[in-house]
């Protein structure tokens, strides 16, 4: 069974870097702004409250798909946290609980 939920898992997780989370946050703001400002002024010219929620959802939803998922752009830049196994470190070391971790 882990078998089967390993791949789901790994495209699930959604591993993204410091970079992606600023184009994210920058790209999102963009397009829900860009599309209530789109969906207002339609729906002002139309006089229809129910156009400007249908263009403001839509929006929503593609922001959604755009920002979401975890496209590959948005990991382009990962961070080098801790090397494994190599036996040298340049960590100190951690203490969690008094108790000094490797």
């Amino acid at each position: 069974m882990d078998d089967l939920l390993a791949p789901v898992q790994d495209l699930l997780e959604g591993q993204i870097d410091f970079h992606g989370q600023r184009i994210t946050v920058r790209l999102s703001t963009a397009l829900l702004i860009i599309f209530s400002a789109i969906g207002f002024v339609v729906g002002y010219i139309q006089q229809d409250i129910h156009l400007t929620l249908w263009i403001t959802l839509a929006g929503t939803l593609v922001t959604a798909l755009a920002v979401v998922p975890p496209w590959p752009v948005y990991n382009s830049h990962p961070e080098k946290w801790f090397t494994q196994g190599t036996g040298k470190t340049n960590i100190a070391g951690i203490v969690v609980d008094g108790i000094k971790v490797k």
